[in-house]
């Protein structure tokens, strides 16, 4: 028994070198793995972006920051319940953007 690099799936080779049969193998190996891989946490993210689709189709944001569900009823008084915009926010505080940009500044330079 190999107990090398090269029996552990190693490819020392190029694609312009060429592969010889053995790092092919493995090469594609690799690759179908890669790609099961992906094609399994693409279903599970998708599974579970559908049930929050399913669990929040209901809900509705108004203009005024006001959560409502499709009755009417109020789910949340204020979005995000501090009312803070995360894409406006330095990790959960309202961003103060003089500050921020002059830590830019900083490390530009």
């Amino acid at each position: 028994h190999e107990l090398g690099a090269r029996a552990k799936g190693f490819v020392h080779s190029s694609y312009k070198e060429g592969l010889d049969p053995v790092e092919f193998f493995f090469h594609a190996m690799g690759g179908r793995e890669g790609l099961v891989d992906t094609a399994i946490r693409t279903a599970q993210s998708g599974y579970m972006q559908r049930r929050l689709v399913n669990a929040l189709e209901d809900l509705n944001v108004r203009s005024d920051g006001l959560v409502t569900d499709n009755k009417g009823q109020v789910i949340q008084s204020v979005f995000g319940e501090e009312g803070i915009d995360p894409a406006k926010s330095d990790f959960g505080h309202v961003a103060n953007l003089d500050k921020l940009i002059d830590e830019m500044r900083i490390k530009d330079n």
